[in-house]
Parts: structure tokens; sequence; C-alpha cells
């Protein structure tokens, strides 16, 4: 394993000011961004701030349990949005959704293919790198197929920070100019029984997300259990604004946390082409949000965010802070999530094969 990298530039101050620096610049941001009236800017504004520390030679992380816990927390918030409906929603929609997710998948297989085809990318981390899934599901297993686990992330997560910013921004221009931004009420009253619940289910799914091995399941199971206990009356989903607030900026912190120096550097030669591969995909599921509300009657938001190629947890923030279906969004997330996961394993070995690339076996 070769040596850690000389620090530098921020990578130089102790850890406890490299943290102070981050906070201070996470909380200016996402006030700017408050201001402006921007979705998720308590998650947009820290991962801009995560991205220049790391960006600058930042060598803190947040630590993965932390991460863990903010995925529970979005997971159980987005139970706490969705009505009764998802489920029916996925039946009476189940031809357009499958026609959608399988859409999606092929053009993100297409990317890939074309990337690695190119020899800009070897065959298993341009097909995961492309995969538009969630992205630290996809990271887990590029690696157990043998592809380049940075490349793939930072494929993915500058993906997420591109869909992200170009998500918030829509959302934002297609709010009513007239209509009252409610104010958040950070520490109001709560019931601390529900509290407690809440919490409780958050934990037990994060653990058998963890113990079942199931990709983003640690988003997911919490995701699945709190939808179901909540619509059957069971739960009252309790999550203060200020406990939801530190879970969105774990999650900016540990997506721009990613982007470092050395990580650009070996990007480099493929930045140009995987950010054209970005922008055509989200191209591509603009036009099926466009079809959506052309011939299915959604409304524009609402099939732009369901379409929007990942990450499925940040979406998710960005639907609950806007006037949308949340229950149609999440089930076409999902839909495509459970998707690739079931079918990706096989569409890398075949693109490797087809493009001439090598795998190595898990």
């Amino acid at each position: 394993m070769p040596p850690p990298p000389l620090a530098s530039g921020i990578g130089r101050w102790p850890p406890v000011l490299q943290w102070a620096a981050l906070l201070v610049l996470s909380l200016g941001l996402s006030a700017l961004l408050e201001l402006s009236g921007l979705p998720a800017a308590l998650l947009m504004g820290p991962m801009v701030a995560a991205a220049i520390v790391g960006i600058n030679g930042g060598t803190i992380r947040l630590p993965r349990p932390l991460y863990l816990c903010a995925q529970a927390l979005i997971g159980m918030m987005v139970a706490g949005a969705i009505d009764g409906g998802i489920v029916s929603t996925f039946l009476d929609n189940w031809p357009l959704f499958l026609g959608i997710v399988f859409s999606v998948i092929a053009m993100s297989t297409l990317s890939g293919f074309t990337l690695s085809r190119l020899n800009i990318l070897p065959g298993t981390t341009a097909i995961w790198g492309t995969s538009a899934g969630a992205a630290s599901a996809m990271v887990v297993m590029a690696d157990a197929f043998g592809a380049d686990t940075r490349l793939v992330a930072f494929m993915q997560y500058l993906r997420v920070l591109c869909v992200a910013a170009a998500a918030s921004i829509v959302a934002h221009l297609w709010v009513d100019g007239d209509a009252a931004t409610p104010a958040i009420v950070w520490f109001g009253a709560i019931d601390t029984v529900a509290f407690a619940k809440t919490l409780a289910v958050a934990a037990v799914g994060a653990v058998a997300g963890r113990l079942l091995r199931i990709p983003a399941g640690i988003f997911l199971v919490p995701f699945i259990a709190g939808t179901v206990l909540s619509t059957t009356g069971h739960l009252a989903i309790e999550l203060p604004e200020w406990l939801l607030a530190l879970g969105y900026a774990m999650l900016g912190w540990n997506i721009g946390l990613g982007f470092t120096r050395p990580i650009l550097a070996h990007a480099r030669r493929a930045l140009l082409p995987i950010l054209l591969s970005i922008a055509f995909l989200m191209g591509f599921c603009g036009c099926l949000a466009y079809l959506l509300t052309r011939f299915a009657g959604i409304d524009a938001l609402t099939a732009y965010l369901a379409t929007s190629p990942g990450g499925m947890d940040s979406i998710a923030i960005i639907a609950a802070s806007s006037n949308v279906d949340v229950s149609f969004v999440m089930a076409l997330q999902t839909a495509r999530l459970l998707m690739i996961m079931a079918f990706g394993p096989a569409l890398a070995r075949f693109v490797a094969h087809k493009a001439g690339g090598r795998e190595r076996r898990p």
C-alpha cells in the first residue's frame, strides 16, 4: 500500500481547525442558499463547502458511523413524507415505471460501453461509474467486481453533485414566486415518545440493512420500514428540524470531502468524457421527464425529480422540500435502484467482455 501523500494547503492545519473551517463555510453557504430560496440548501451548502475543503488539501473525513446514521435519518424523513399510495402508485404505473427504468439503465450502459470502447476507462469501472443507482451502493458493488473504486466513486459523486445542483435549481425555478415559504422552526416542541420510536426504527432498520448486506440498505430498510409503519398508523414519525439539518450536513460532507486533489489527478485524463457522459444522461432523463409530463399527465417537477439519475438520498431531500408527489418520486427512484442491483453485475461483465476489458472475479 503506497504511503499517504504529504499534506498540503488546508491539510497542514490541525483537524480541529479543518472541521471548524468546514463548519463555518457550511453555515455561510447554507444561509446564502436558504436566503435564495433554493430547495435542499442544508444539503447543498455543506456539500459544496466540503468539496472546497477537500480540493484544497483537507484531510478530515466524516466517520463512517455518522454517515450511516445520516442515511438512516434521511430514510425515516422520506418515509414520513410519503402517504400510503407508494405501492398503489407503482402498481398503477408499473408498465410506465419499467419502461423508464430500463431506458435509463440502457442509456447508462451505453454510456459506460462507449467510455470503455474508446479506452477511456476499463469496462467494469465504466459501467459501475455510469450506473444511475445509489452512489454508495454502486461503489460497494464495483469493488466486489474488480473495478477501480476511486474512479467509480469519483464518477458517482460527481454525478450526484451535478444532479443535486441541477435538481435544486429546477425546483427553485418551478416554485410559485407568490407562494410563501414556511419558516423553519428549529427547536419546536416534539413528542418524545414518537421521537424515541422513530429513532428506534431507524436504528433497528439500519442494523438490519447492514447485517443483511443490502446495497444502500442503511437508507432503504429504515425507509421501507418507516413507510409501512407510518402509512398503517403504527408510527408517527417525529424528527426535529435541527436533527434533520445535521443529517443533511453529514451527507453533504461525506460527498464533498471525497473530492480530493489525488482523486482529481487520478481522473484528470477522463474528466471531460465523464462530464459529457453525465450531461448526456441528465439530458436523456430530462427527455423522459418531458414524456411523462406530456403523455402521462405527471407534473413537470415531479417527473424531473423522479427521473433524475441519482443519488436517491439527495433527490429524496429535494423532493421532500418541494411541492411534488413524493410517493411517485421515491417509487420510481427505488424501482430503478432495485433493477440496477439485480442486473448490474451481469451488465458489468457483458460490457467488459464486449469492450475487450478485463475484470477481477470477486
